[in-house]
């Protein structure tokens, strides 16, 4: 199936968008207009009716209250209340005028004035000095008719309320219906929209996608074609001379490792046999502390080779299948070894190693295990300073053991700790290392911690580098095989 696309894929997302938002906007502004008229329609009402309730609320308090001050001014004989009930009285009146200016039906009006009426000849009794006690409580008892009469304009005024209501229930249902057509007869296009233009734009990214999997793969044989949009195009004909840069890189990579691998030969059987004549006293006798020394060269010797044919061959590594030989491994045994393989370089830098292992022991590829320890004691005694200490320390928490190793150098910082464990990155202080490193130490560590269940990261806990490694006691499924593991112990910083 052929597609059809714009020149710019932003021109692609442009066209998407607005014919996606188009029918929403029409939708939306119609639905915006019966909104306006509604609320037009429906404001000037509940407005009145608010007001009439408000000032029915008032007219049924104040007439209670002109009629406590006035049995005051009866039963006290007090006439310096009337003052009282004026202010009422004003109250009264105000509240009377505020009516007049509402929309009320015949039957509140007439109720209206007779309160007004009926009020005025009350307060001419209770303002009159010559009036009898006995026109006085005859003025006092008309009060219970002008509340009854509150008392109807406070009903209707609800009444009125609840009318309004109704009718603004009333339109809102019928907007609502409408607006719920318009959804129902919109929805199908949007749907159709979406989807098409999802499809447009979902497949060049797809493309582009696979392109970036198999370039991150090395797999650098098929050409990387890329439809869609010129722009598009234009970054997949990118890709393609990108794969075949990265496989031109390749090729002189795998060429530099085999010229590298032939010339390293000589040199190192030279210094592997010349350790070996050492050891086995070929060369003269030597006195047990040089004995240790050779003895030293030579297990080192070894390890360096183990080391250059790692790095030789960590290009190929990416693509094989290592998996883990789990075993029953006591700790305090790994780290003895460790010890013992790292004893010249201690002893060169007079360094003092603090080592809190209990009898721990877990289930784990004693070799990876060891390479993880070596790599981090290797690590701690490069930035360590001279005469300084190293702290390791392990303990059980949880269904797994924490080992944690602490040196007394510049530390790493905040920038770099999500850094230090990729491959070959070495730190700001490493080229004041005395041995450079390769950068792939702590890479390492976090590779295999990872292939046993577990994680390796920096800890926060006083001056210089403290790292972490957590192992689970007994993994449930162990990864079948990590791509790419290297085994060199050397630090990563």
């Amino acid at each position: 199936m052929r597609f059809y696309y714009p020149r710019s894929f932003f021109t692609l997302l442009f066209v998407g968008f607005a014919l996606i938002a188009l029918p929403l906007m029409i939708a939306l502004i119609n639905n915006a207009i019966s909104i306006d008229r509604l609320g037009n329609l429906s404001q000037k009402a509940v407005y009145q009716a608010v007001q009439a309730t408000q000032s029915s609320r008032k007219l049924a308090e104040v007439i209670p209250a002109m009629e406590r001050a006035a049995h005051q001014m009866l039963i006290l004989g007090d006439r310096s209340l009337l003052e009282t009930y004026s202010v009422h009285r004003k109250q009264l009146l105000a509240t009377a005028a505020e009516f007049r200016t509402l929309p009320f039906d015949t039957e509140q009006r007439n109720a209206l004035r007779e309160i007004v009426g009926g009020e005025a000849a009350i307060y001419d009794q209770l303002s009159n000095p010559a009036s009898r006690p006995e026109d006085l409580q005859k003025a006092v008892k008309a009060f219970v008719g002008l509340g009854e009469r509150a008392q109807e304009i406070n009903r209707r005024s609800n009444a009125l309320i609840d009318r309004e209501v109704e009718n603004m229930r009333a339109t809102a249902t019928q907007a609502q219906h409408i607006t719920l057509w318009q959804l129902l007869a919109l929805f199908p296009v949007v749907i159709f929209l979406v989807i098409g233009f999802t499809i447009l734009i979902a497949r060049p990214i797809r493309q582009i996608d696979a392109a970036i999997r198999r370039l991150g793969q090395a797999d650098f044989s098929a050409p990387v074609q890329v439809g869609g949009p010129e722009d598009l195009q234009h970054l997949g004909e990118r890709l393609d001379w990108m794969r075949l840069r990265l496989a031109d890189l390749e090729q002189q990579k795998n060429r530099f490792l085999r010229h590298m691998s032939h010339e390293l030969k000589t040199p190192l059987t030279a210094l592997r046999e010349g350790a070996e004549l050492l050891s086995d006293e070929i060369v003269g006798k030597l006195t047990p502390e040089q004995r240790e020394v050779a003895e030293i060269l030579r297990h080192n010797s070894i390890e360096l080779q183990k080391l250059i044919e790692d790095l030789l061959s960590y290009g190929a590594s990416q693509s094989q299948k290592r998996s883990l030989d789990l075993a029953r491994v006591e700790l305090r045994r790994v780290m003895s070894r460790v010890l013992d393989d790292q004893k010249l370089a201690l002893r060169g830098k007079r360094l003092k190693v603090n080592v809190n292992v209990h009898d721990l022991a877990l289930s784990a590829d004693f070799e990876k295990l060891r390479v993880m320890l070596d790599n981090l004691l290797s690590n701690a005694i490069k930035f360590s300073p001279a005469g300084g200490t190293i702290t390791v320390h392990a303990a059980q928490r949880d269904d797994a053991i924490e080992i944690e190793v602490a040196d007394q150098g510049p530390g790493i910082s905040a920038e770099e700790r999500k850094l230090v464990f990729e491959p070959f990155y070495r730190g700001q202080y490493a080229a004041d290392a005395l041995v450079k490193g390769t950068g792939i130490g702590l890479s390492v560590v976090r590779e295999y911690a990872q292939m046993h269940g577990g994680s390796a990261e920096i800890v926060d806990n006083g001056p210089g580098a403290h790292i972490c490694i957590r192992l689970p006691l007994s993994p449930l499924k162990a990864p079948a095989h990590v791509e790419g593991a290297v085994v060199a112990p050397e630090a990563a910083r």
